[in-house]
């Protein structure tokens, strides 16, 4: 498999799902002459990117439940997270420094928006819509301001929010920049019933929304102390029990969203002017209905993999549908930051080389954290892949991740390409000028600092505590490496 492990992760299955929906989205201009920029049978393709928001922020929010992880339960998850994720940012370090309270509000505001607020992916009302789309731009903003993490759904939510406008139905809203265009509404008064009765619908919802989330989350004001309290307020059985009540209805939700939108589709192929327009249009429309429909009933089998009952009530012809065209990846599940890593402080593991077996040196790597007066780093959308794997490789023994043991032999061998994903400025890197003769590694636990902690001179980001060894002290030829080589396949 291309990139190993480097290359599984979630983001990747994303980008391939998002990629192969850019297929249908994208404007097909065979016929280039007399061809409009909009075409009747694109809410259709952009529901399919709706469908795939919807499943990522949805599943998303439901397995932090399900996982059963304490801290997400406790709603202090992201007391940890901001320090413990794969690569801190200085924002981090400010995140992590608010109140506890307020870290623990953020956490029902995140179950709010990956829960709850998803299902208005699919309102009849376009305010409804819109207040979805800035809930997730909102969720984005502070994810990718405190570590990068929003790269996951950002381009998702820029698909997202044009496709609301072209699922109106009105090509206007594509072309709203050309000279001379209509407004898209015309206020009056008095306002019509549907007006009234849209308006009434809005704040029921809102307001819906809003005792849903003070019931089940326990908000209370401490006027006391002036801050606002938040609890779980449901049990785990109680929590599984509406899942298996809400999945299949959710996709009863969904059919239906995207039945309506086939059918409006269709009625605008037939307003198209001209009997050739009309049956190009139709023709497309035919083509992009059929294979959204056929995304849609694959990626049935993904979703529910959140509740094992309902993906057991599926149709078993999906089933085979989807193992037809698993292997490339069109469709996928997930389910982001299942679980808190580094309740206990951060693992970090910190190569070390040296030329006499005596005198160590700390290999500095360009973006995971190292040396604790350094600050971290900024790099989103980037992702740096060999650091974001070290991370993952601190969470056990150096056994489970076997191309550690290439990463100890190449750095041995002072192999440029692989240095320069530890340090692209030579100078940086303390072995540039001939490769160390002993490497091993060291296992830290890392906890931001506080502003309370003084310290003399620059004041540090991190403190850290030396936990064990991680990897033994190897060179070229020592039976050690070589055995563990052999042992992986690596040699």
């Amino acid at each position: 498999q291309v990139g190993q492990v480097f290359l599984y992760f979630q983001w990747d299955s994303l980008l391939l799902e998002a990629g192969f929906l850019a297929v249908l989205v994208a404007p097909l201009r065979l016929l280039r002459w007399g061809s409009p920029a909009w075409r009747p049978h694109d809410a259709v393709t952009f529901w399919a990117v709706r469908w795939l928001l919807f499943r990522l922020m949805f599943a998303s929010g439901v397995v932090k439940l399900s996982s059963r992880c304490p801290t997400w339960w406790g709603l202090t998850a992201l007391t940890y997270h901001y320090e413990s994720q794969c690569i801190p940012t200085p924002g981090a370090w400010l995140a992590h420094q608010l109140p506890v309270w307020f870290q623990k509000l953020s956490v029902v505001a995140t179950y709010v928006i990956e829960v709850a607020v998803p299902v208005l992916f699919f309102a009849p009302l376009r305010r409804l819509r819109l207040f979805a789309f800035y809930c997730q731009v909102g969720r984005g903003c502070r994810l990718g301001g405190a570590g990068g993490a929003s790269c996951t759904s950002g381009g998702l939510l820029q698909g997202f929010g044009l496709g609301d406008h072209v699922s109106m139905g009105d090509p206007r809203a594509v072309r709203g920049s050309q000279a001379g265009s209509e407004p898209l509404c015309a206020p009056g008064w008095p306002p019509s019933l549907g007006s009234v009765l849209g308006t009434l619908l809005e704040l029921g919802t809102y307001g819906l929304l809003l005792c849903w989330t003070v019931h089940y989350f326990g908000l209370e004001l401490d006027w006391d102390r002036k801050l606002l309290e938040s609890k779980v307020a449901f049990t785990y059985h109680e929590f599984t029990m509406w899942l298996r009540t809400v999945t299949l209805p959710l996709v009863g939700v969904a059919s239906l969203s995207l039945s309506w939108e086939i059918l409006v589709a269709m009625y605008r192929c037939a307003c198209v002017r001209g009997c050739f327009w009309k049956l190009w249009a139709t023709l497309q429309w035919a083509i992009m209905a059929t294979a959204t429909v056929g995304l849609f009933a694959v990626s049935l089998v993904p979703f529910t993999y959140i509740e094992h009952e309902s993906n057991g009530k599926l149709w078993p012809g999906i089933h085979q549908m989807f193992g037809a065209v698993e292997r490339f990846q069109v469709v996928n599940s997930y389910g982001l930051f299942r679980r808190m890593t580094g309740v206990g402080g951060r693992p970090e593991v910190i190569l070390e080389g040296s030329y006499d077996g005596h005198s160590w040196t700390e290999i500095e790597f360009m973006y995971k954290p190292g040396n604790v007066s350094a600050a971290p780093a900024v790099v989103a959308p980037h992702q740096p892949r060999l650091d974001w794997q070290l991370w993952f490789a601190a969470l056990g023994p150096h056994q489970s991740s076997p191309w550690f043991s290439a990463l100890v032999l190449r750095l041995l061998q002072g192999q440029p390409d692989v240095i320069r994903l530890v340090q692209t400025d030579e100078s940086r890197y303390p072995f540039h000028a001939r490769p160390p003769t002993f490497l091993r590694a060291q296992l830290y636990k890392y906890w931001f600092t506080s502003p309370s902690e003084a310290s003399p001179g620059p004041a540090p980001w991190w403190r850290r505590q030396h936990v064990q060894e991680f990897f033994p002290a190897v060179s070229l030829g020592d039976p050690t490496l070589e055995s563990l080589l052999s042992q992986h396949g690596l040699k």
